[in-house]
């Protein structure tokens, strides 16, 4: 999804040929899926982790391409503003205790990483949303200087013709414009991705999009912009906004945001999501690859589907699916809503409730999708971000006639057997699912997110300080708990 492309304007002629190569992948695809053995393997769990890069003073540190090649960690990539890194973590069977691997792996990398940035004189921030941003933080000064970057910002504006329009309800609202499309990068995340046969892939993909806002309202660590206390998950509205292209009437009918929830529940599989990512969204970045599908695969390659996936990083669902030519072919979907931070155990913790929540609840879908109908599972996912552990959400229920809100920490604690049920299925020891739903029965006890951590934490520090002294001290309290590793329902006040 990172690739870099080799250049930066396009003609009409770079978009028709574009357009034709997507159908060329579409087919192709289909032709794969015809394929028994096609995307059979081990289930398995990856994982991308975006992080900040901040100065002494917890400021943004404009560094990401020197620790970068300092580094020399080909699984570190570089983010669209310059104080922004991402680690492309290694995926993990579910026979190889993935959640430990995982967390064992991002301590490892973070620890390198911070001994590299310290010698660029920054410091390393797993958090959804830096506490100390300033508007003048953003721009074209904050743009890494790369070609895909220069391109994506380009495009977006063009097709946006004027600001961009932020505006976000909350205790304390915030509304603003913005000339380009670098307010994206205040949103860092943990990016999950979970292997899944072509048999299982739309009650997998169903099941995830329906217990996404369990885990977002457990997981929230975004409550704050600029100052403004606004959302639990304020990455929600804020990546959505930052770069919408609409202008939206609510009087006549509107194109798809390219961030969004989606469509609808899946009905047939992995290939109607591709096809409609295609159907719905103009490309972006129209670069076709020197092959096609039909030349890979005269040569006895594996098609790259280049311009697919090219056109998938362009389109911003909350929940993904992707295509990896690797080992033959196969099929991820990626939750892309978890945030980043606390911590190593926390984000993990965060996973293992939502992916033991979907494979868990995957077999009870044809009693429980009737009755709740895609809206209502939007409305689930945008009420869990803006409250966190105090929304209150629409949820199905087997034998149910009509319905009824409930508060999410009572669906969240029903769930939880479940949880248990799912990853066990997935062969996870009784072991490893006790450590880390162990951390989410903590934080749920103890109604303690990252996000209810950092609002209470700075309504107690501003009884003492101005607001700008608050939000630093914040920040450093933030990062000597999260080196720690200590799971934030843990974190003194």
């Amino acid at each position: 999804m990172g690739i870099d492309i080799h250049k930066t304007s396009f003609t009409a002629q770079d978009y028709r040929a574009f357009q034709q190569r997507l159908e060329e992948n579409l087919d192709a695809l289909a032709r794969l899926a015809q394929d028994p053995e096609f995307a059979r393997g081990h289930a398995s769990l990856g994982a991308e982790l975006e992080m900040y890069v901040v100065d002494d003073a917890g400021r943004p540190l404009h560094a990401n391409q020197e620790i970068l090649a300092d580094s020399g960690d080909p699984q570190l990539t570089l983010e669209l503003n310059r104080y922004n890194l991402e680690f492309n973590l290694s995926p993990y069977r579910f026979d190889q205790q993935p959640f430990a691997a995982t967390e064992r792996e991002i301590l490892q990398r973070m620890s390198g990483l911070r001994e590299v940035a310290a010698r660029h004189g920054g410091r390393i921030v797993p958090i959804g949303i830096l506490p100390t941003l300033r508007k003048s933080d953003f721009g074209s000064h904050s743009i890494t200087d790369r070609r895909r970057y220069h391109a994506l910002v380009a495009q977006l504006i063009q097709r946006r013709g004027g600001q961009f329009r932020i505006d976000i309800n909350g205790e304390d609202p915030l509304q603003l414009d913005m000339e380009d499309i670098t307010l994206e990068g205040a949103n860092t995340s943990f990016q999950v991705h979970l292997r899944v046969n072509p048999e299982d892939y739309a009650d997998t993909f169903n099941a995830i999009q329906l217990m996404t806002p369990l885990a977002v309202a457990l997981a929230a660590n975004s409550p704050t912009l600029f100052g403004h206390s606004l959302w639990h998950e304020t990455r929600i509205p804020l990546f959505k906004q930052s770069i919408d292209t609409r202008r939206v009437d609510r009087y006549t009918w509107n194109e798809p945001a390219r961030v969004s929830f989606g469509q609808g529940w899946a009905r047939r599989g992995a290939g109607e999501l591709f096809r409609e990512v295609v159907r719905i969204y103009p490309p972006l970045l129209p670069i076709c690859a020197p092959r096609s599908p039909a030349q890979e695969k005269a040569a006895g390659q594996t098609p790259s589907l280049a311009e697919l996936r090219l056109h998938q990083s362009t389109v911003w669902l909350w929940n993904r699916p992707i295509y990896d030519d690797a080992d033959g072919g196969m099929l991820r979907i990626e939750m892309r809503a978890l945030p980043a931070g606390p911590t190593a155990v926390d984000m993990v913790a965060n996973a293992a409730l939502l992916i033991g929540l979907a494979c868990g609840i995957r077999g009870q879908l044809t009693e429980l999708l009737p009755a709740l109908p895609f809206n209502m599972a939007e409305y689930n996912f945008y009420r869990a971000a803006q409250h966190g552990l105090g929304a209150r959400v629409v949820w199905p229920e087997p034998g149910q006639s009509g319905y009824r809100e409930q508060a999410i920490c009572d669906v969240i604690e029903r769930m939880l057997p479940v949880a248990f049920a799912g990853l066990a299925a997935l062969g996870i020891s009784g072991e490893e699912s006790s450590r880390y739903l162990g951390v989410i029965e903590t934080r749920l006890a103890r109604r303690r997110s990252g996000a209810i951590w950092q609002q209470q934490k700075l309504a107690q520090l501003k009884k003492n300080m101005p607001l700008e002294a608050a939000l630093h001290q914040l920040l450093e309290e933030f990062i000597s708990h999260s080196a720690a590793n200590t799971p934030v329902a843990e974190w003194p006040l």
